[in-house]
């Protein structure tokens, strides 16, 4: 196929499937932050690249994809290591939007967005470290899910923030995401009530979403409730989204200086200049000054894991509203940014599983609905979005054009 959407970096890195599973015959992106036997991993930066020698192994996550039958398209395109959710790169060009090619892509898994929407791969590998599956996915208009931290292996990772770092992948419809879950995801034992029983909305994330895309998200939440017992309005950040978010970023800014700090000391490598500021911004940050955020953290995630507990199903905007056009820059772009991650920190620092739906079209276009569960809930949440997706099909094709 021809890729003149800019999605892969390296189309020539390919590897057959090792085994026959659930994945037979499908093609997958990779994300080029993950080690392939005799690659280098470039991680978005000419500097990470020249500094950093091939693989010895792949990573976990793709010998598990080749055992269950899939084969390896290529090496996707990312932000500069990950610390972006735009999909612009400074040094390769930013991957061009198939559903909106004047508009981002969306990162930092931005290539594997494009690669899914554009028809190049059935599906892809990102990473979701603060929304770099959910944001491309919403902007790109397919299916993204990050799991629950730590239900896929990251072993073989370029880790930006380990706390949140999560493998997560794309599809272009729900019976296939379900499907790489399987093949990914540990097996949940089954319980004795299996089904989700709660429909959570939280008034603060909704507030966050412009109101032209709530207006477009709304008419779903009726078609969710229905197959839900239980539907509440909850109030699930009392400190404020603001500060949710701060705490977020103050943690994530840490782990990524001490992962990358001495490289970047040692290197000056070349990033663009709006990631250059926030890498010279999480060098002047201290865990031992940090005390408050960490234990604000520590409660923020038991108290939504306690929320949702095994039976909460939780349905938020994915993105605030429309992708940003491409030559966003500078205050507009730091705006946007920061009104995104209000959003997708909540699953951030809870560690809990979200997927977002490709649900509307809002001024021209793609926008994302989410649904969040509990933690350890994959893949029921994944068979609860298929059968969903499925029995709404019409409504969301029509909602999408």
């Amino acid at each position: 196929m021809n890729d003149s959407w800019n999605a892969f970096f390296r189309e020539d890195i390919q590897l057959e499937a090792t085994g026959d599973g659930v994945l037979n015959g499908l093609s997958f992106g990779l994300k080029d932050v993950f080690a392939v036997k005799g690659h280098v991993s470039g991680a978005g930066n000419p500097d990470w690249l020249r500094t950093h020698g091939p693989s010895e192994r792949n990573a976990a996550v793709v010998n598990k994809l080749l055992a269950e039958g899939a084969r390896l398209r290529g090496m996707t395109h990312t932000d500069e290591l990950m610390y972006s959710l735009n999909g612009q790169n400074y040094h390769y060009g930013t991957p061009i939007n198939p559903k909106a090619p004047d508009r981002l892509p969306g990162g930092s898994s931005s290539g594997s967005a494009v690669a899914v929407a554009a028809g190049l791969a059935d599906f892809a590998i990102g990473t979701d470290t603060g929304g770099s599956v959910r944001v491309p996915s919403a902007y790109c208009g397919i299916y993204g899910m990050r799991p629950t931290h730590g239900a896929v292996s990251a072993d073989g990772l370029i880790p930006l923030a380990p706390s949140f770092d999560t493998v997560g992948w794309m599809a272009g419809d729900a019976a296939t995401l379900r499907r790489v879950g399987e093949a990914l995801l540990e097996r949940e034992e089954e319980r004795h009530d299996a089904s989700f029983r709660r429909l959570l909305l939280p008034a603060e994330a909704w507030a966050m979403a412009e109101p032209a895309c709530a207006d477009k998200l709304k008419p779903f939440l009726p078609h969710l409730s229905e197959r839900l017992p239980e539907t509440s309005e909850v109030s699930i950040a009392p400190e404020g989204l603001d500060e949710w978010m701060r705490v977020f970023r103050i943690i994530q800014g840490i782990e990524i200086w001490e992962n990358h700090g001495d490289w970047i000391t040692k290197e000056s490598p070349v990033f663009e200049p709006s990631i250059a500021d926030r890498f010279d911004w999480t060098r002047t940050l201290k865990r031992g000054e940090s005390e408050g955020e960490l234990r604000l953290w520590r409660d923020i995630r038991a108290r939504l894991r306690e929320l949702l507990g095994e039976d909460g199903l939780m349905v938020l905007p994915t993105i605030p509203g429309s992708p940003p056009r491409r030559d966003i820059s500078g205050t507009e772009n730091e705006e946007r940014r920061s009104r995104t991650m209000k959003l997708s920190c909540i699953a951030g620092l809870s560690g809990l599983p979200q997927i977002s739906i490709p649900a509307a079209v809002s001024e021209g276009a793609p926008v994302g609905l989410s649904v969040i569960a509990g933690a350890g809930q994959d893949s029921k949440l994944l068979r609860f979005v298929e059968s969903w997706a499925g029995q709404h099909a019409e409504a969301l094709l029509q909602n999408r054009n």
